[in-house]
């Protein structure tokens, strides 16, 4: 749809404030991967597909790789679950293919089913101290978060632990309600080295895609996490 045409004065507005007034704004600087990042995590945790699509080739030509898109992706998956994260795995697939990206792309796991556990508390431990070295044993939960959340994805390459951070961060952000995981995250971003002020960027270059309440929310939880 070319809401230019269709709707010119409402995506005048749209593009200025998004595109312009908040991406050239030097409260929001960010370099161009870690912005692409940020975007693109947000717009998964609010369902923003279509508006996915037409970011991604951007992203792509900004310096983000085939790699770092799909291994965004794929750790949504822990937030927000299989049935929100498949239409971006299909848009992934759309644009990569479109560009004559090869798929599958190589492979980025570093467990196995025997190692995944220990290599996920471990990931654990590294962004949230040393008390959730015994985390998994307080129940099945607990045990899927340290195997399957940190340790089939975040132990996998592509993206290192402080962007694995900052997604997570985004993906909760956007889909709301999650105050208390974001400020936990948020306090993990901080022990990687995503200082507030960095969160607080990240946080006013995603606003624009997922409103004003959610900002404002996370915002709050950034203060929280500084308590």
């Amino acid at each position: 749809m070319d809401y230019r045409r269709t709707d010119p004065e409402w995506a005048a507005l749209a593009e200025a404030f998004a595109r312009h007034e908040v991406a050239e704004d030097p409260d929001c600087a960010l370099d161009p991967v870690t912005r692409s990042l940020a975007v693109l995590a947000t717009l998964v945790g609010c369902q923003g597909v279509e508006l996915f699509k037409r970011v991604l080739p951007e992203a792509l030509g900004a310096g983000l790789t085939p790699v770092m898109a799909k291994e965004l992706v794929y750790q949504g998956v822990d937030y927000l679950g299989l049935g929100r994260v498949l239409p971006f795995v299909d848009a992934v697939n759309e644009v990569l293919t479109a560009r004559g990206v090869a798929l599958p792309l190589p492979a980025q796991s570093t467990t196995t089913p025997e190692t995944r556990l220990e290599k996920g508390v471990d990931a654990q431990v590294t962004i949230f101290g040393e008390g959730m070295r015994e985390a998994w044993r307080q129940g099945t939960v607990n045990r899927w978060l340290g195997a399957n959340c940190f340790g089939d994805y975040y132990t996998r390459t592509g993206l290192d632990l402080r962007q694995r951070e900052l997604i997570t961060f985004c993906f909760l952000a956007a889909q709301g309600g999650c105050e208390p995981q974001l400020t936990a995250h948020a306090r993990g971003n901080m022990n990687l080295g995503n200082d507030a002020g960095f969160l607080t960027k990240v946080v006013l270059n995603c606003l624009p895609y997922i409103g004003y309440p959610r900002s404002l929310n996370a915002l709050s939880c950034i203060k929280n996490a500084q308590n």
